[in-house]
């Protein structure tokens, strides 16, 4: 039997409650709210005094969450979220909603974008969103319909479907004629590096001291902290990267960069994920997610995964 509706809290208590805990601030919370701060704490006790419960803990100009307003929090917003969803449907029906799909910059920037344009071309009727974030965010929480992780197997949630794996070859662009990777050829080069400690196995540091060659001291070092920003600093001619061979895989076809390690591209154990968000199923997220399973599955093959 559902709880009686009229012993729920009223929606405005609950709303500024949410209104706080995204902000963790009652001052924050009631610019959000076009209300003065008093008119939120009055929501924030009123709500408390209804539930019987403490949920938030005031200190000095902070809040935080008691254990039972984390859990009032966790799911009121993700309600309060799909139903402001709802809401701007309702209000403009002839507004299309875009399906998004949310992923790493890089992952992004090199494999997702330069496909985009053949899926509008199919599908002029659906929109795409972007979501570009290193984050792993919370799909829920972020309204995300699709999601791609890059990740080991037992840290991707049930149900998500791989998409390829990862390997990592030296690449450059071909005018810089690098022949091999020996200790005197790498004295000749920069290498373009991706500074980013959690990933070693993207980093010269390791694939150097795999092979015998940490001690050998290159022209010289670029760092970015972002992925795709190696990859154009590669195709400019500034040095060798790394290459991630499924997202740089045209790049080689077309011969804008070269793979230059002469030796067979290192596996790693992380790879690429499809992750669907369960509360927001629609038609026009089905298509997206079967053309992403699609464009998946070519990029396996062209890996021979």
């Amino acid at each position: 039997m559902s709880y009686p509706l009229a012993k729920l809290p009223p929606l405005d208590l609950v709303r500024g409650f949410v209104a706080v805990g995204r902000r963790m601030s009652i001052t924050l919370a009631a610019e959000d709210l076009h209300v003065t701060q008093s008119a939120v704490s009055r929501q924030i006790r009123a709500l408390e005094a209804h539930l019987g419960v403490p949920l938030l803990v005031r200190g000095f100009r902070s809040v935080s969450f008691t254990s039972e307003g984390a859990r009032l929090f966790r799911m009121a917003d993700i309600w309060l979220a799909q139903l402001g969803d709802l809401t701007e449907q309702l209000r403009a029906p002839e507004r299309r909603t875009p399906v998004t799909v949310t992923t790493t910059i890089g992952v992004a920037s090199l494999w997702l974008l330069p496909r985009l344009g053949d899926f509008q071309a199919a599908h002029p009727d659906i929109d795409v969103r972007v979501a570009a974030d290193n984050r792993v965010i919370d799909i829920d929480r972020e309204s995300v319909d699709i999601a791609i992780r890059y990740s080991l197997r037992d840290t991707v949630p049930d149900g998500a479907a791989w998409m390829f794996g990862e390997s990592v070859v030296p690449v450059a662009h071909p005018t810089l004629d690098v022949r091999g990777l020996d200790a005197r050829e790498l004295q000749r080069h920069v290498l373009l590096e991706f500074d980013d400690p959690s990933r070693p196995w993207l980093q010269w540091s390791e694939w150097l001291s795999a092979r015998g060659l940490s001690r050998v001291r290159p022209k010289g070092m670029l760092r970015f902290n972002q992925y795709d920003q190696i990859v154009h600093a590669a195709l400019a001619g500034h040095g060798i990267a790394l290459g991630r061979l499924a997202l740089i895989a045209p790049m080689l076809a077309d011969r804008r960069l070269a793979a230059v390690g002469g030796q067979p591209a290192s596996a790693t154990e992380h790879a690429y994920w499809l992750v669907r968000n369960a509360r927001r199923s629609t038609p026009d997220a089905d298509v997206v997610t079967r053309w992403l399973t699609e464009q998946a599955a070519a990029t396996a093959r062209g890996l021979g995964d």
